[in-house]
This record gives C-alpha cells, sequence and structure tokens, in this order.
C-alpha cells in the first residue's frame, strides 16, 4: 500500500486521539525525565527526502506585510503555508497549547500542501537579552514529554543561534518521536523555531524545509 494511502487512513484517527488528549489535559508524564545537559553534541540536521521541493523558497515570512510578523524573517519551502496563530484567553482549554514555557506560538507553517504531516512553529517572547541556548532550555524544560536533549551552538543565516535535537514520549500513542527546534535572540524579540511531525519519518521528510528556514534567518528589519 502506497504510504500516502497510509497517511490518509490514520490522520483521522491520530485527529481525534490527540483532541482526547487536549481535553483531558496538554502535559503528558515524563518517560524518563529530560536532563538539563545534553548527553551528546548535537549532529548537523540530515536533509532527506523532499530537499529538492524545500530548495524552491515559498516566499518568506516574519516582515511587516507578510503572514506572520515575527523577530526575524526566514524562508519558506515551496508549498508551505504560513498561518499567524492568535493566543487563547487564558481561561481557554486550548491556552496551554499557545504558550510553552516564556515562549507564545505567534505562527504555524503547515507542510500539508507540501505532502507530509506536520507543522514548522515559531514562537516568541518579548526579551531582547540573554542567550539563545538560556530560551531554548526554557522551551524544551517545559515540554514534559522531552528526553534526551542534545544541544549545539549554531549559527542560523547571520545570527548566532542554539540548536536541538530531542525525542518526544506520547503516553497516548506509546511512541517516540524526534524534533529539532532552534532559538535565535534579536533586538527585536526572541523566536523559537520548532519542526514536529506525525512521527520520526515524517519528521525526516520535513526536515529541508525547517534546514531552509534555517539558513535564512534575518533580524527583521
Amino acid at each position: 500500500m502506497r504510504r500516502d494511502v497510509v497517511r490518509g487512513a490514520i490522520r483521522g484517527t491520530v485527529v481525534v486521539v490527540l483532541a482526547a488528549a487536549v481535553l483531558t489535559g496538554c502535559g503528558e508524564e515524563k518517560e524518563p525525565a529530560a536532563s538539563a545537559s545534553p548527553s551528546s553534541p548535537a549532529k548537523p540536521s540530515s536533509a532527506s527526502g523532499g530537499g529538492a521541493a524545500a530548495a524552491k523558497a515559498g516566499g518568506a515570512v516574519g516582515s511587516a506585510g507578510s503572514a506572520c510578523v515575527l523577530p526575524a524573517t526566514f524562508d519558506l519551502a515551496a508549498k508551505w503555508k504560513p498561518k499567524a496563530v492568535a493566543a487563547e484567553a487564558g481561561d481557554s482549554p486550548l491556552a496551554g497549547l499557545t504558550k510553552q514555557g516564556p515562549l507564545t506560538l505567534a505562527c504555524e507553517i503547515d507542510a500539508k500542501p507540501a505532502g507530509n504531516i506536520g507543522f514548522l512553529r515559531a514562537w516568541t517572547a518579548p526579551a531582547t537579552s540573554g542567550t539563545p541556548r538560556a530560551a531554548l532550555e526554557s522551551f524544551v524544560g517545559a515540554d514534559k514529554t522531552a528526553r534526551k536533549p542534545a544541544y549545539a551552538e549554531i549559527k542560523a543565516g547571520s545570527l548566532p543561534a542554539a540548536e536541538i535535537v530531542y525525542e518526544t514520549y506520547s503516553k497516548v500513542m506509546d511512541t517516540v518521536k524526534q524534533e529539532h527546534a532552534l532559538a535565535v535572540v534579536t533586538p527585536r524579540g526572541t523566536l523559537v523555531l520548532h519542526l514536529g511531525g506525525m512521527d520520526t519519518e515524517e519528521h525526516q521528510e520535513m526536515l529541508p524545509a525547517y534546514e531552509l528556514a534555517k539558513s535564512s534567518l534575518k533580524v527583521t528589519r
């Protein structure tokens, strides 16, 4: 059976299960607990399937007039669709989905039009000081499902940045999947870019879009 058919068959199940998880609480028990220090250096992201499509930038996001106004701008992979995210009220059952540590979800870039199930998400905070590593530790440390963090100091475009490769464990699905995130601190605020995905295979197929965003980061003018 073709993989795209399998994706279609399980997509509805995933949505239903995740919706149930939201209603019972956003936090999940860690298995095991994440360490604040990396056990090994982060490996460079490998651009697997979809590299040719990602190389054809589908515009940019971050500047005034784009779909999402962010502290830094970056290029989008072809067919990936950005959408600004409005913060949920504090008493909303979905409020926890738009906050992680000190950061607020500002933009979701949907991979479905490009053939994958997942998002590149941009999280922001007003802080203009501090280190990218500290911002990233605050972000990942707020995820109760995170484990095996591996950090690296990198350059994202022309900006000093920190990057992490880690795993998350879903108690609902009883699965482990890989995730990537990076942080930059700019005069316009702090930005964390996070790439998740339905599973590790899906995540790795979307890495070229993440790499494109990372390599093109610039402070918003």
